[in-house]
C-alpha cells in the first residue's frame, strides 16, 4: 500500500500559522481545536492516516449524492406537483446498478482494508517485549529481559513536577505527563502484551496506531516500531471507571546508544536512569519532534 504524506496549506491566514507553528513543536501530544489525526510516528499509523484518506474519496461524493437525491425527491415529488402519486412497482436497470455498483465500492475498499489488517497483525520479530498492566487508575511495566525492569506510571502530579524536573508544560502537559515514561529505542520492533489487574482498561498510543484493550485474565498482543525520536503520549480509552480520565501513557523513544544506558541503570535505580535519560535529551531533538517532520 502506497503511503501518502499529505501537507496541509493554512488557509485562514496568521492566525492559523501561529496556531500550527506553536502546536508542530510537540506534535507528538493533542493540540488545542485539532480535528484531524495526530502526526504518524510508525509506518502502520502512515498506513491507517492513508486508508482514512483513501476511503474519504468514496465517502464524501457518496453523501453528497444521498443528500442530492433526498432534496431533489423531496422537490421534484412533492404534492403540489405531482397530484397523481407515480405507480411505479420496479426499475430493472436501476435495481442492477445499486446492487452492483455498492459491490464494487466494496470490492475497492476491502482490499486495502484486508492489507492494512495483515499489516497490523503481521509484526517483525520484536528487539523488546514490554507487559503492560492496567490498574485503578495507572500502568504498571515491565521489561521481559534477562535482568527485568518493572515500574508504575502514575500521572504527573503539579507538586511532584519541581522534584521531577519536568516544570515545563509544553513538553510534560496536564494529564498527559507521567512520572515513568516508557522508554524504548527508535527503529525497533516492541512487542507489547496487554492485560489488566481488575476491570478493562485500553492502551493507546495515536501517533503509533495502537489501541489495544486490557482485559482481566488475558493477555492480548500489539505491536509499534516507531520511527522517530519523541515523547509520545496516550491515555486508557475505556471507561474504567472515575479517575478514567486520569491514566496517562506516555513513551519515550530514543536512540539505541541511549536506551541501552537507560536500561543498564533502571534495574538498580529507576529514577537516576530517569533523570540522566531526561537530562540527556532535552533540549536537543528527541523531544522536539515536528522538526523532524512528524
Amino acid at each position: 500500500m502506497d503511503k501518502i504524506v499529505a501537507t496541509t496549506k493554512g488557509a485562514f491566514g496568521g492566525a492559523l500559522a501561529v496556531l500550527w507553528t506553536t502546536g508542530a513543536a510537540f506534535a507528538d501530544q493533542p493540540r488545542p481545536w485539532e480535528w484531524r489525526f495526530q502526526d504518524a510516528a510508525t509506518g502502520i499509523a502512515e498506513q491507517i492516516h492513508w486508508f482514512e484518506r483513501y476511503t474519504l474519496w468514496f465517502i464524501i461524493p457518496i453523501t453528497l449524492l444521498v443528500l442530492f437525491l433526498l432534496l431533489w425527491v423531496v422537490f421534484r415529488f412533492r404534492a403540489s406537483a405531482n397530484p397523481e402519486p407515480s405507480k411505479t412497482s420496479h426499475n430493472t436497470a436501476i435495481e442492477v446498478i445499486w446492487t452492483i455498483g455498492p459491490v464494487i465500492i466494496l470490492l475497492f475498499l476491502a482490499v486495502p482494508s484486508f492489507q492494512l489488517l495483515t499489516a497490523q497483525y503481521s509484526p517483525e520479530d520484536p528487539t523488546l517485549t514490554v507487559k503492560a498492566t492496567g490498574y485503578q487508575w495507572y500502568w504498571g511495566y515491565e521489561y521481559q529481559i534477562d535482568n527485568p525492569v518493572s515500574f508504575d506510571a502514575l500521572l504527573l502530579k503539579d507538586s511532584d513536577r519541581a522534584a521531577a524536573g519536568k516544570e515545563d508544560r509544553a513538553r510534560y502537559p496536564r494529564l498527559l505527563a507521567v512520572d515513568n515514561e516508557v522508554v524504548v529505542p527508535v527503529g525497533e520492533t516492541v512487542r507489547l502484551l496487554v492485560t489488566a489487574a481488575d476491570v478493562i482498561h485500553s492502551w493507546t498510543i495515536p501517533a503509533f496506531g495502537v489501541k489495544m484493550d486490557a482485559v482481566p485474565g488475558r493477555i492480548n498482543e500489539a505491536w509499534f516500531k516507531a520511527d522517530k525520536e519523541g515523547l509520545y503520549y496516550g491515555q486508557c480509552s475505556e471507561l474504567c471507571g472515575k479517575d478514567h480520565g486520569f491514566m496517562p501513557i506516555a513513551v519515550r523513544v530514543v536512540s539505541k546508544e541511549q536506551y541501552q544506558t537507560w536500561i543498564a541503570a533502571a534495574g538498580s535505580d529507576l529514577n537516576g536512569a530517569n533523570k540522566a535519560l531526561q537530562a540527556t535529551v532535552e533540549g536537543g531533538a528527541n523531544d522536539k519532534v515536528a522538526a523532524a517532520g512528524l
